[in-house]
């Protein structure tokens, strides 16, 4: 699938206020992508494509989640969840994607221990885009520019902390993610 294809897929399939996001996504991806020494095209085409199930009826994903054998421990938390793991089996059962491109674009919302760096690019790139403005996003934006590992750390901090406020459970995989960055002194 070239990138092209894919924004025309994104652009048909998403509310325009996402495809913004996502436009700001790839805009982002590309450019952490160059300052630490990934595959450009690869970056750009996973952010292009990372929101893809987004809007998919829950049901439907659940469908996915359960014959596709993922972890069975997603469907005991929030739909949210389910956009990446989904998206990514959809998109390469339908284009037959490069690897590193569909475990990008799995592991965007929750990370993995020991992802790529093309995964983590794409990780702080969904977080730090520009259309976002919640507070601390200037200081992800900052850092990433500085380490990418410890943006990936600022990163889940920032989304653990949110999860914390709003009194909801957090999907083990976000805290292994963690620990796995996170170094010890």
């Amino acid at each position: 699938m070239t990138y092209e294809e894919a924004q025309s897929l994104i652009e048909a399939t998403l509310p325009e206020k996402r495809y913004i996001h996502t436009l700001g996504v790839v805009e982002t991806a590309e450019r952490l992508a160059r300052l630490y020494g990934a595959d450009v095209e690869q970056a750009r085409l996973a952010a292009m494509l990372h929101d893809y199930a987004k809007y998919l009826d829950s049901d439907m994903m659940r469908q996915v989640v359960v014959e596709e054998n993922l972890d069975p421990s997603l469907l005991a938390f929030d739909d949210e969840l389910l956009h990446a793991p989904v998206g990514a089996i959809l998109l390469d059962r339908a284009y037959d994607l490069d690897p590193a491109v569909v475990s990008a674009i799995k592991n965007h919302t929750t990370g993995e221990p020991g992802m790529s760096r093309l995964d983590q690019i794409l990780f702080v790139a969904d977080a730090i885009e520009p259309n976002r403005s919640y507070p601390g996003v200037d200081t992800l934006r900052d850092l990433a520019d500085r380490s990418l590992e410890a943006a990936v750390v600022a990163t889940l901090r920032q989304t653990i902390d949110h999860l914390l406020k709003k009194s909801v459970r957090i999907f083990p995989l976000t805290i292994e993610t963690y620990n796995h960055f996170v170094k010890t002194p």
